[in-house]
């Protein structure tokens, strides 16, 4: 019996150890895909300027003042200011004024909710290309805020579409049993909201929060609409392409840029990628 298990048995390692390989060797092949050209990224821009502009996938030399005169170029430290300022308080506004709307959506029972529901998809399908000249015709002419931010910033006040269907699938999640203890207790609205609700939607704010980030720190679209006038009111994202322009040859100093752009996403995600994945990971139960 032993020796007619033997072969059997043999059959299964082999093919468990196979399949460990193929397994693996797809999730290897898929991390490097990912991970390579962003290697190739930094080693340039390691890089003499001479060096940089050959085959030579590693540095001689290492050159880590590339950095330093990239962050010393004119305009730099504004457009990080800049990047910052649209990042941070178009995050803040969006997170604000999405959580009551999601709420809403998510525990309470009124006429039109499903309806208000449907608005809120519909306007997740609209391209913002497709009311770009209304809305530059508002800010520039009626508003005069061409050559700010302002215009991008100021309608993160009032919602964001994606960001309220996120937090409303988030906040179905947690169990109306709560919301109705509060109440029963003689909790206001907004004070179930603050007390019982936020914290327990933390994942999901956080979510939000990395995607509204994310969103606006690599904006090209907006800034080149409403700041290309005005180069003290430009981003990291529509600067580097002014800087790309004014080092054509000296690629080294370009891929130190792009470093220094992507390294505050790279930083941010990796500090909350738990927070992030938990959040999207958890809208997703109830719909």
């Amino acid at each position: 019996m032993t020796s007619s298990a033997s072969p059997a048995l043999r059959r299964a390692r082999r093919t468990a150890l196979l399949q460990w390989i193929a397994v693996h060797a797809l999730g290897i092949a898929a991390a490097l895909f990912f991970v390579l050209p962003f290697v190739f990224v930094v080693l340039t821009s390691l890089m003499s300027d001479q060096q940089a502009l050959t085959r030579d996938l590693t540095p001689n030399t290492w050159h880590f003042e590339n950095y330093l005169k990239v962050f010393h170029t004119d305009g730099f430290l504004l457009w990080w200011r800049n990047s910052l300022l649209y990042a941070g308080l178009g995050t803040v506004l969006v997170v604000v004024s999405s959580i009551p709307v999601a709420y809403a959506l998510a525990k309470f029972r009124f006429r039109g909710r499903h309806l208000s529901l449907l608005l809120v998809i519909s306007m997740m399908m609209l391209p913002p290309q497709v009311v770009i000249i209304p809305m530059y015709l508002f800010w520039a002419k009626q508003m005069d805020l061409s050559g700010t931010l302002w215009p991008l910033i100021i309608p993160m006040a009032f919602g964001d579409a994606f960001a309220i269907f996120l937090l409303r699938q988030f906040l179905l999640t947690i169990p109306n049993e709560y919301v109705e203890a509060a109440r029963i207790d003689g909790c206001g609205e907004l004070r179930t909201l603050v007390r019982i609700v936020l914290p327990m939607a933390k994942p999901g704010i956080a979510a939000v929060a990395l995607f509204q980030f994310f969103y606006c720190w690599n904006d090209y679209f907006g800034p080149q609409i409403y700041a290309s006038e005005n180069s003290t009111a430009w981003t990291l994202s529509y600067g580097l392409e002014s800087f790309k322009s004014a080092h054509q040859t000296d690629w080294n100093l370009t891929m130190a840029a792009t470093v220094m752009v992507m390294a505050p996403v790279i930083l941010v995600f990796f500090f909350a990628q738990k927070a992030f994945v938990e959040g999207v990971t958890l809208t997703g139960v109830k719909g």
